[in-house]
């Protein structure tokens, strides 16, 4: 069962905008060291949205190899498009993921029927395992609980990544899924309550900056050590908030430069680079969770 700290990985770029697999080894390497429990390559924080079908399957190739069965490895397969999104899900699985992460269909604004039928076809492309992925405030839509529970009845839909943040819903889920149906925060600032309520982790931008601490307050959550676990997530909590002070990934890139994981904090246009106002705010984020960055 999937659980603990995953992180949702960046994508590096070269300052030509091109992926810099260099960089990307760094990271994952990081991620092994760090005790960060799953790895999701090519989800929002992807920047997923600007990358090819071709750079997807790469960066998927190169982590998987890299991996090799340590970690769980989550693909992205989500698309707007249901077609396409049952391609991705076709080719993704001939390589050795441990499932997928499906993100409601965005711009279109589906109904609740439209996306039951589109998270029903993208299930039957695959035999692996299907996260969903609720995140409104990116897509547009919200998948409803009672939508989620309908969906729970499929058997390779084994979870969410829920992002709304509110514990109403939480509570929802739990009421109306099976007690095996797997509840992942998709909001790093509420992450560590969510888990003390019943979730079991969290699908984290957070966890691209600092793994150790999110892998150790996530498993003191997982405990139910309360007291020592909003002591861990209160360090974090700047960076929780912060780096959302542009377009994720935009901070996270920037701070990942500082710390001398990366080598360039480039990102495919529409985004751009971190604003120089920004560049204390995001080094006091750091320093509290005691970060080291960079001269």
């Amino acid at each position: 069962m999937l659980s603990g700290s995953i992180v949702a990985l960046i994508t590096p770029m070269h300052s030509d905008g091109s992926v810099d697999f260099a960089s990307l080894k760094r990271l994952v390497e990081f991620h092994l060291a760090n005790k960060t429990s799953g790895l999701v390559i090519m989800g929002t924080t992807a920047e997923s949205a600007t990358l090819t079908f071709d750079e997807q399957w790469q960066v998927l190739n190169a982590v998987l190899e890299q991996v090799a069965g340590r970690i769980p490895v989550i693909a992205g397969n989500g698309s707007n498009s249901t077609a396409e999104a049952i391609a991705k899900t076709q080719k993704f699985s001939e390589l050795p993921v441990a499932g997928f992460l499906t993100v409601t269909p965005y711009y279109n604004k589906p109904t609740q029927k439209g996306m039951l039928a589109h998270f029903q076809a993208v299930a039957a492309a695959t035999d692996k395992p299907v996260w969903l992925y609720n995140v409104p405030g990116r897509t547009g839509v919200d998948l409803q609980a009672e939508t989620v529970a309908e969906l729970a009845k499929v058997p390779n839909i084994v979870g969410i990544k829920e992002a709304t943040g509110s514990f109403e819903r939480l509570e929802q889920l739990k009421a109306l899924c099976p007690a095996d149906f797997v509840l992942l925060s998709g909001d790093d600032a509420t992450c560590c309550d969510f888990i003390l309520q019943g979730g079991k982790g969290v699908i984290s931008v957070t966890s691209n900056i600092a793994p150790a601490l999110m892998a150790q307050m996530c498993a003191q959550a997982l405990a139910k050590e309360q007291v020592a676990a909003h002591q861990t997530d209160q360090a974090l909590q700047a960076l929780h908030r912060d780096l959302f002070v542009e377009s994720n990934p935009i901070p996270a890139k920037w701070a990942l430069l500082q710390m001398g994981l990366i080598a360039d904090d480039m990102a495919r246009l529409p985004l751009t680079r971190l604003e120089p106002i920004y560049h204390s705010v995001i080094e006091q984020a750091l320093k509290q969770a005691q970060i080291t960055i960079q001269e």
